[in-house]
């Protein structure tokens, strides 16, 4: 699937893009760290392009990024295929999603999120989910993603640690 306008084109992350996509991951992860003023996440570049590469190749993940003109990817979104009886069946996550500043207000959140759209109803999938936080930080991103059709349902995102967070 590779989608293009005049100014990026949208297609399917490779195991070969996994750096660019790390370094991408590491922009976001610092980025949401300084807005809450908490180190809540380690930022491991290459852990996480190993990580990624594995999961493109196993299927668990599928990535599409964003590439504009002679700049290289500037953009992605992740996803992963879950399944739920609330849901309805087999539906789709988006752990990720992150357009460079520099690159932000044109269109490229909308695209990835088009191509996350396609993708996912050629899976079968019933719906997207994507989780933010609800902080003030992120009001911004709250109203990308309601303007693009999500609703909040409510709820908040909880984890508890089984094994390592790196492996």
């Amino acid at each position: 699937m590779s989608e293009s306008n005049n100014q990026f084109t949208i297609r399917a992350a490779t195991a070969e893009d996994a750096a660019a996509v790390a370094a991408m991951v590491d922009e976001l992860l610092s980025e949401i760290m300084q807005a809450i003023g908490v180190q809540a996440f380690d930022v491991a570049s290459a852990e996480t392009a190993a990580r990624l590469r594995h999961f493109i190749e196993t299927g668990r993940y599928a990535v599409f990024v964003a590439i504009e003109g002679g700049s290289g990817p500037v953009g992605f979104i992740a996803l992963y295929e879950s399944c739920a009886l609330y849901a309805g069946g087999v539906f789709g996550t988006i752990p990720e999603l992150y357009v460079r500043p520099g690159f932000r207000s044109l269109g490229i959140g909308q695209g990835l999120l088009e191509a996350a759209r396609q993708f996912g109803k050629s899976r079968g999938w019933t719906r997207l989910e994507v989780t933010t936080p609800p902080l003030p930080e992120f009001d911004r991103t709250l109203a990308f993603y309601e303007q693009e059709g999500f609703a909040v349902t409510g709820g908040r995102k909880m984890k508890t640690l089984l094994c390592s967070e790196l492996h």
